[in-house]
């Protein structure tokens, strides 16, 4: 029987992979590339059908209001606001991993901070769009919106649009809810008594990942 070379620690023990990866890390790139499966069915499954069909509401028809600006005609200006925020706080995310990898409690706590304040705003930004979509008629089975060439446009652009985007922000709020945990513990001096910020990266592999799935749904649904 073979016998294990004294100091060399068994793969499958201490948390390491193989390849001397963290576990919990190779679990959490096993979750994101299962959910990018979804996240593809859902798009491809929307692109097939826009694709098929003769015409399709304009974007910049149905997303041109601003809050607190009344009837303002502002195509695709808060979408953009969002989506810049939005990918504002991977940078802060960035930072945050970064100020871990370094040891800096204080550096941590204020990154964090600002990732889970870019995620609120994101979140709260998507419910007045969605409670203004469905002041105007929008919801599923209902699309008020009629297509580019002026017909009467069918139930199929605003039954992706809530299933997709309610899916994404269901997968930010998530997220929100794992940073500030992350925060709590920071603050508690958790990851100092452990030696390593080590959820903290792979939290923010998490955020980085809903941040991308972000560009391909506003390049989906607001650009095309």
């Amino acid at each position: 029987m073979a016998q294990a070379i004294p100091g060399k620690q068994k793969w499958w023990s201490g948390g390491k992979s193989p390849y001397n990866m963290e576990y919990g890390k190779v679990m959490m790139w096993f979750f994101l590339l299962s959910d990018a499966f979804t996240f593809g069915a859902f798009l491809i499954s929307y692109g097939t059908v826009r694709f098929s069909s003769d015409s399709w509401p304009d974007p910049n028809h149905v997303f041109h209001s601003f809050p607190f600006m009344g009837d303002a005609n502002l195509p695709l200006a808060f979408v953009s606001l969002m989506t810049f925020i939005l990918i504002m706080s991977s940078v802060t995310m960035v930072l945050a991993v970064h100020e871990g990898h370094r040891m800096n409690k204080k550096g941590v706590i204020k990154w964090l901070s600002f990732t889970i304040i870019g995620g609120l705003f994101f979140l709260g930004s998507q419910a007045w769009e969605w409670t203004h979509l469905y002041h105007v008629g929008a919801w599923w089975g209902s699309n008020p919106f009629n297509n580019i060439d002026h017909t009467l446009a069918n139930p199929n652009f605003t039954n992706f649009f809530f299933t997709i985007t309610g899916f994404h922000g269901l997968h930010v709020t998530t997220g929100v809810i794992l940073l500030i945990i992350a925060l709590i513990m920071t603050l508690n001096g958790n990851f100092d008594r452990k030696g390593h910020y080590l959820m903290i990266e792979k939290i923010g592999l998490y955020w980085h990942f809903v941040d991308l799935v972000w560009v391909f749904v506003f390049l989906c649904f607001y650009l095309i």
